[in-house]
């Protein structure tokens, strides 16, 4: 069933209910109405009728009003019969019961198929009182009250009917907003992402919706022009070294050289291998860490053996740069250099800031400092290279992103987007700071174990997980 049937259904329902309500109590008050008033004139039948008898002698029922199958009947105190209107008429059938619960302030009322009657207490002028039962068949009130029953149920019935199609006007109008959103929701496809949803309604929830999905929209919009961006440097970078090396076979081969020759292009070749390694291997590194969350291994890690580790393979790589990492304050407690993380990942992370510092700078050096702050782990990678132009720091984090001053060394552009996107996966912030000609320092702040959002996979953090 559709939303558009369901509140057509619900709407018919809800009015049909208060519809029926509002019928119900109708009928049921002029009921009440209607026997209220017979009673009045089955009172009055019986108050005439004894007041006459007490001052005539005798009941002339020629004058009095006349009421369908009326009946007067007059008890005394014990209950025994003293005037019965109608003779070849039966009497009312009343209990001992009934008659005693008559008195003058309070007549009584019963009821039997079409028959009803009125029971009055009145007091003569000997000192007695009289009990008359006055009966009838109220001849004009019950046509009347089954004419209003039919009356009624037939409103009722076409009511529906025009609620009904109401109903269904109406859901149609209300949905007619989402019926719009769906249409351009299909129109926008992969060639036409930018296009954005229109509501006409610009206050509420629809509308609410429809910018939420323009927000959507627009991340994924980036997500996909970052990818196209992606995969046209990726294979612009792989084209390159593959074309180096393909154009070194061909002139190679063109004639016979020495071994020397042959070594001296094998040499180049190899360096051209090596380049396209380091190269799928970032790009291998950035696709995992743009996987989703739950597929890697969270485990309690120390910052400090995490920068030593980085360190020590830099310098087995590089030896001639200069990595001087050193503490601004020292923790109270061990387990304040511990954080939950993916050990691999930040050790890629921390190697790039190393290695991009040593690499940018005049002096092949970089200076790393750890500060402790309460849930917090601050590292600063400084260095006193060639800076960063001002235009250019809105870009560095994007992958293969190359500024005109470094295009002289060699790179990728691969390893800040990929340090990024491992700070942020480990809930961590990363910002730069530069100047031109005078060095470049980038601050990364990461939550301790004990105030991360991230849990590690296997169990909490152990005593020898923290040792040095």
């Amino acid at each position: 069933m559709n939303i558009r049937t369901r509140l057509t259904l619900l709407f018919v329902l809800l009015v049909a209910s208060i519809m029926l309500l509002f019928t119900v109590s109708v009928y049921y008050l002029y009921d009440q109405f209607r026997q209220q008033e017979f009673e009045q004139r089955l009172e009055e039948k019986a108050v005439t009728t004894i007041r006459l008898r007490e001052d005539v002698g005798e009941f002339p029922q020629a004058d009095l009003p006349v009421i369908t199958d009326e009946q007067v009947t007059i008890y005394n105190d014990k209950g025994k019969v003293l005037f019965n209107q109608w003779k070849h008429r039966p009497r009312f059938p009343v209990t001992d019961s009934f008659l005693s619960k008559i008195t003058i302030r309070h007549h009584q009322y019963i009821r039997i198929g079409d028959l009803e009657a009125v029971g009055v207490r009145y007091p003569t002028s000997k000192g007695t009182q009289l009990i008359i039962v006055a009966s009838g068949n109220d001849r004009y009130g019950f046509p009347k009250l089954v004419r209003l029953r039919e009356i009624l149920f037939i409103g009722w019935s076409l009511s529906l009917i025009i609620v009904g199609i109401a109903g269904y006007l109406f859901a149609t109008d209300a949905l007619r907003p989402v019926s719009e959103l769906i249409g351009q929701v299909n129109a926008i496809s992969a060639t036409n992402i930018h296009e954005r949803l229109r509501v006409g309604r610009q206050r509420d929830e629809l509308a609410d919706l429809a910018r939420t999905f323009n927000d959507l929209l627009i991340r994924l919009e980036e997500a996909f022009v970052l990818q196209k961006s992606f995969v046209s440097h990726a294979s612009h970078e792989l084209r390159t070294p593959l074309t180096v090396m393909m154009g070194q076979i061909e002139v190679t081969r063109l004639q016979a050289r020495t071994t020397e020759e042959y070594e001296v292009a094998f040499d180049a070749l190899l360096d051209e291998v090596k380049s396209m390694i380091r190269l799928v291997n970032g790009l291998l590194e950035l696709a995992r860490a743009s996987s989703d969350v739950i597929t890697l291994n969270y485990q309690p890690v120390r910052v400090d053996e995490l920068l030593w580790q980085a360190q020590s393979q830099i310098i087995h790589k590089k030896p001639e740069y200069q990595i001087d990492i050193d503490f601004d304050n020292l923790p109270n407690q061990e387990e304040d250099l511990v954080i939950v993380g993916e050990e691999s990942l930040l050790q890629t992370a921390f190697q790039n800031l190393m290695e991009n510092g040593c690499k940018y700078s005049s002096n092949e050096s970089v200076s790393v400092r750890i500060f402790f702050e309460q849930g917090q782990i601050q590292l600063t990678f400084s260095d006193k290279g060639f800076g960063i132009p001002a235009n250019d720091l809105p870009h560095i984090f994007e992958p293969f992103y190359r500024s005109e001053m470094t295009m002289t060394v060699k790179g990728h552009g691969i390893g800040l987007a990929l340090t990024k996107r491992i700070i942020e996966l480990h809930k961590g912030q990363i910002r730069v700071e530069s100047t031109v000609g005078q060095g470049t320092t980038f601050r990364i702040t990461l939550p301790s174990s004990y105030h991360s959002d991230i849990k590690p996979e296997a169990s909490e953090v152990t005593e020898e997980s923290v040792k040095p």
